[in-house]
């Protein structure tokens, strides 16, 4: 894994990444790495699923994909997540590197 904070599953079209996220931020903005994970700071409080929501949304967006492709699978009530997404490895790859430097 070149990276703690995602993987890739090429047999599965898979690219699986670790999240901590910052409920009720000004922004919804990547916010470099924390603790290894993913950091992202969400525009929406953690209630009723509305951090979970906003981060999907924005996620789908920073991959150019739909949202049904990015899936939190773990951690939907916490700040600690896993989020799954499904697309093309080529693509996937791409974003992912470019992430930490947009």
């Amino acid at each position: 894994m070149p990276e703690s904070w995602y993987r890739y599953d090429p047999d599965r079209g898979l690219l699986t990444l670790a999240v901590h996220v910052q409920p009720g931020a000004k922004h919804t903005e990547l916010a470099g790495l924390h603790g290894g994970r993913l950091k992202v700071r969400v525009a929406a409080p953690a209630v009723e699923g509305k951090a979970n929501e906003v981060l999907v949304r924005f996620l789908a967006d920073k991959f150019d994909l739909p949202g049904g492709r990015v899936m939190i699978r773990r951690g939907s009530r916490g700040r600690t997540k896993t989020v799954e997404i499904y697309g093309q490895a080529a693509c996937l790859l791409a974003r992912v590197k470019n992430l930490l430097h947009s």
